[in-house]
């Protein structure tokens, strides 16, 4: 009798079944229907969904790929100055700034009037093994012209870079001969150095250049300290100025090759990062040699995590001006597409506890990038009473003070030059006169200038050749009025700047810092500290009633440099 009953209601169950099915399946039907978007309760739901929608009902087609490309910088660009989305095509070039190496053919080139000019070619590597030579022009590459507007930098790198052990052919114009040159060259790894110079300014002190920290920074250090060992240095000067950083963890091995036991290199601490320790393990060679490090407002990240370290710990004396002040961390994170982001997880802190980190706004990029010019406008190039401080004071291991929230203010500052500085220097520089002279004389006079293979004897041959009436000339005639009057004022420094750069192309990087290091007031700071054997920073003197002398005051020298007047810097990259 119930079952009969359970029967006659089966029919009018399964028909309310339905109707809630139904009317469920609407609800979120018409949920989901692109016809309201404020059904996605997270913001990463709405993003997806809000893609699918475009994809799916938008006016146009759309490529979404590009869409997203687009779009995640700009996220991005809401956290921090140094959150950044990098994709697949720019990946490899960008790793390979911090490899240490990359593979491809060999050469270094520059492109003038839609061509690329060979400037120099790696010892041993496959461009020279295949007979390519310095000042060589390519006008083809794999059978076909490669000349004309097509011809930039990443075009130009995209089809000469390539994996190990495939071929390239290059067609090549060479000096004196009309015929096109073909080479079959294969590509190799081609190691890309960190260190740019290592040489003895004196008969005891050793210099050390570096550019950035990669992969091979530390083991180029060491082979670089062996080799300085070798010529019986007993000072060291390591030149941080225009190094933009790179790995942590290289500058942390760099610091402890200098530090004694049990000493904090740095620390990092972030949101979701718990506080990470960096300390020196004692088992660095150089721990008491007296040591220089110069800095300036170019050197960021990496280069300040290792001047803090030598600074907060007095174990060397840093030169300089203030450097850039990036103390963000940033984890590299890989997408499946082969794109990535550079998220900043964490900031890091030198021993003293400064975060070195300069303001910002979240998504407000703009006074961030100008800051340099800021400071030039305002005077910090020339004078350190000018440099703001935007942080907190700390003390270091003895007692002095320094500064957080802005970079590393150096012990000793050294002023931007401005001596032979004209509208006339200004505007040769600005233009590119002064490289597309250098490397248009260099491609007709290399030849002769092939005879000399040390920097010293190319730059007293430069030294006899007029080379600024000559760069005068040149200049004149691609619409640079010649200005004698102004041309004086800034002969020396013309001159240094041609010389340098024909230098550069004709030996490499290591004699052009050579060349610009013998004038250089900075390098002659640090030699004066070594001089007077004060490269250890010493323990301040107790306060006294009488008033600081403001243009001392954060130094640890008692000598004012700001009356040097001895050249400018210049950046290496051509």
């Amino acid at each position: 009798m119930n079952q009969n009953k359970s029967n006659r209601y089966m029919p009018l169950l399964m028909a309310f079944c339905v109707v809630i099915g139904i009317v469920i399946g609407t609800f979120y039907a018409n949920h989901f229907s692109g016809n309201r978007l404020n059904i996605i309760s997270t913001g990463s739901n709405r993003l997806n969904n809000l893609l699918h929608i475009i994809d799916d009902q938008y006016v146009d087609n759309v490529d979404i790929d590009s869409l997203v490309d687009k779009a995640i910088p700009q996220i991005l660009a809401e956290l921090d100055p140094h959150s950044v989305y990098i994709n697949a095509k720019n990946v490899q070039a960008a790793n390979d700034d911090l490899r240490g190496s990359f593979s491809g053919v060999g050469i270094e080139f520059n492109i003038r009037q839609d061509t690329i000019h060979v400037q120099n070619v790696i010892k041993n590597g496959p461009a020279e093994r295949a007979g390519i030579l310095a000042g060589d022009k390519i006008v083809a590459i794999d059978g076909k012209p490669f000349v004309g507007k097509v011809v930039t930098n990443e075009e130009a790198m995209h089809r000469l870079k390539g994996p190990k052990d495939t071929k390239v052919k290059i067609g090549i114009i060479r000096y004196g001969q009309s015929k096109v040159l073909n080479f079959t060259v294969t590509r190799g790894e081609i190691p890309q150095k960190s260190i740019s110079a290592v040489y003895m300014l004196d008969a005891t002190t050793g210099y050390i250049r570096i550019k950035s920290f990669g992969e091979t920074t530390y083991t180029e250090l060491l082979i670089a300290l062996a080799t300085l060992s070798q010529q019986g240095f007993s000072n060291l000067v390591i030149d941080l100025r225009d190094n933009t950083g790179g790995y942590l963890q290289s500058a942390v091995q760099m610091a402890n090759e200098f530090l004694p036991k049990n000493k904090l290199i740095v620390y990092t601490q972030g949101r979701k990062s718990p506080r990470q320790e960096y300390k020196s393990d004692g088992h660095g060679s150089y721990q008491k040699i007296p040591l220089v490090v110069l800095i300036n407002e170019g050197s960021a990240s990496a280069s300040e995590i290792f001047a803090g370290a030598m600074q907060d710990n007095d174990r060397a004396t840093i030169i300089g001006r203030r450097s850039f002040g990036k103390g963000l961390v940033q984890q590299q994170i890989a997408f499946s597409d082969g794109s990535m982001i550079r998220l900043t997880i964490a900031r890091y802190y030198t021993p003293s506890g400064r975060c070195i980190q300069k303001p910002y706004v979240n998504g407000d990029n703009k006074d961030y990038e100008q800051d340099l010019i800021a400071r030039y406008q305002h005077g910090e190039f020339f004078n350190q009473d000018s440099i703001k401080h935007t942080g907190p004071a700390y003390h270091t291991s003895i007692g002095r003070v320094v500064y957080g929230g802005g970079g590393i203010t150096p012990d000793i500052f050294i002023p931007e030059d401005t001596l032979g500085m004209t509208s006339y220097f200004k505007q040769a520089s600005i233009s590119g006169l002064i490289l597309q002279f250098a490397f248009t004389y260099t491609d007709d006079n290399r030849l002769k200038l092939n005879d000399f293979k040390t920097m010293m004897a190319l730059a007293d041959y430069l030294d006899r050749q007029n080379i600024v009436d000559k760069f005068a000339t040149y200049a004149d005639k691609h619409g640079l009025q010649r200005r004698n009057l102004l041309i004086q004022k800034s002969h020396k420094l013309l001159e240094r700047y041609l010389n340098s750069r024909i230098i550069y192309n004709m030996l490499d990087e290591s004699a052009w810092h050579q060349y610009i290091n013998q004038d250089d007031p900075t390098v002659k700071a640090a030699l004066d500290v070594f001089k007077r054997k004060e490269a250890f920073p010493k323990r301040p003197e107790p306060k006294s009633d009488k008033p600081k002398n403001r243009k001392t005051a954060h130094a640890a020298l008692p000598y004012d440099y700001s009356s040097l007047h001895l050249g400018p810097q210049f950046i290496a990259n051509a």
